[in-house]
């Protein structure tokens, strides 16, 4: 599996739709696909399920190019939005490692609902480096430590009660520590986040 540069980071600083999505292809593309390649037989051997890469097309897009980009993991060969999955991806500032339950997922509200019947284990287990987001498109997360259990449970609450709100919790690393990271110092650490994230996963 190769490393992320700074070069692979200044690929969002290319202005134009067109010539950032080439650069995405051609510079950051492959990387995600071997990381797919890599973390799908360790994901489905910790989640008992089929695990399957897939890597962000942005095909969606027709005039903002892509701030993030990112390889998602999910149960089903066809797509993972509308499933709760794994990804590890990267924005400008950092490289990032969710486990992600996203608006288009059909269950949101029931998965919601478990996530506050265990709210006090999620609160004790999750460590205090990592993250929560409420909207996977924004690079803006909260620390764990800096939550209080009622702040975490609102997040959970509203995962419930707003159709686009979506529950994020993982791991970043900075830029600067990711460009001198060695392979198997990347490969370690993702797989350190996945296990403590395994239980958000576990409870669907």
């Amino acid at each position: 599996m190769t490393s992320f540069t700074s070069k692979d980071f200044h690929v969002f600083q290319i202005d134009g739709l067109d010539e950032r999505m080439e650069a995405l292809k051609t510079t950051i593309r492959p990387k995600l696909e071997e990381i797919g390649r890599h973390f799908a037989p360790t994901l489905s051997t910790m989640t008992g399920d089929e695990m399957f890469p897939h890597v962000a097309k942005h095909a969606r897009r027709t005039k903002n190019p892509p701030k993030d980009t990112w390889v998602a993991f999910a149960s089903n060969s066809r797509g993972y939005k509308m499933l709760p999955h794994f990804q590890i991806g990267l924005w400008e500032t950092h490289v990032f490692i969710w486990f992600a339950l996203i608006y288009e997922a059909p269950h949101k509200e029931e998965y919601a609902k478990t996530l506050q019947n265990h709210l006090d284990q999620i609160y004790i287990e999750i460590p205090d480096d990592f993250v929560w987001s409420g909207d996977h498109t924004k690079p803006e997360v909260v620390k764990h430590s800096t939550l209080s259990k009622e702040e975490l449970e609102a997040l959970f609450i509203r995962l419930k009660n707003v159709k686009k709100a979506e529950i994020l919790c993982g791991y970043q690393i900075p830029r600067e520590q990711v460009v001198k990271m060695s392979n198997n110092e990347m490969i370690n650490q993702i797989d350190e986040v996945f296990k403590k994230l395994l239980p958000l996963y576990q409870l669907v």
